[in-house]
């Protein structure tokens, strides 16, 4: 697993040590206050019970309530190699969470054939498939990319609150309120074939965003106590 390696000034690194500092401990005293509801979990239990690893898949908006359900179980994630990148990466580490260093404008090969070995040495991934950049809720073939590569399946997963705040970001990054019900629904794994062409990987590309969008669904149902 990576570790941080931010060459930025010394004021730039103090402010990324200042911010993992003080995020990691209130993050996770937010974390403590939710009531989860949790919903399909057995896929994520079938990939591993069968000695396989899942490559986690998620909208980048649901970030926050991600790491802090999934903390301490050693998936590997790909973090930008820039500012903002780096103090998400110590914070996601003390959660637990490996890196791989990389972007869509940056390094991204290089990332992801580093997931592609941790992957293979027996790490799951977890993989943003609408980010860095968006647009949000629409899914690119990264993660479908990876699959392929890996031989490991895809694994949906949507979180909703009942109460949150809503960033004014692209993502529209939800942070669930103090003491709130958060739902977490997993979806059937998605199994990649190895040898796809392009129009093979826009057929499965489109399978991943039907499914997140109906476990956004079920998931809503489920913290609304309808499910």
């Amino acid at each position: 697993m990576n570790e941080p390696s931010w060459q930025g000034s010394r004021f730039k690194r103090a402010q990324i040590a200042a911010i993992a500092a003080i995020g990691y401990p209130l993050i996770a005293l937010l974390g403590r206050t939710f009531r989860w509801r949790v919903g399909g979990h057995e896929h994520y239990d079938a990939v591993v019970a069968a000695g396989r690893q899942p490559i986690l898949c998620l909208w980048h908006g649901r970030i926050l309530p991600g790491t802090l359900f999934l903390k301490r179980r050693g998936i590997i994630v790909i973090t930008s190699q820039n500012f903002d990148g780096e103090w998400v990466a110590r914070i996601i580490q003390r959660f637990g969470f490996g890196t791989a260093r990389g972007s869509s404008s940056r390094n991204a090969s290089g990332a992801l054939r580093q997931m592609v070995r941790e992957l293979r040495a027996g790490h799951p991934a977890a993989f943003t498939v609408d980010g860095p950049r968006g647009p949000a809720g629409v899914a690119k073939a990264g993660a479908v990319w990876l699959a392929m590569a890996s031989g490991c399946p895809l694994v949906p997963f949507h979180i909703e609150a009942d109460r949150f705040w809503t960033l004014r970001s692209w993502d529209r990054a939800q942070i669930p309120k103090p003491f709130s019900r958060v739902a977490f629904v997993v979806g059937d794994p998605l199994e990649v074939p190895r040898q796809l062409d392009e129009a093979g990987i826009e057929v499965c590309r489109q399978q991943l965003e039907t499914r997140l969008a109906a476990l956004r669904d079920l998931a809503r149902a489920l913290v609304s106590g309808k499910a």
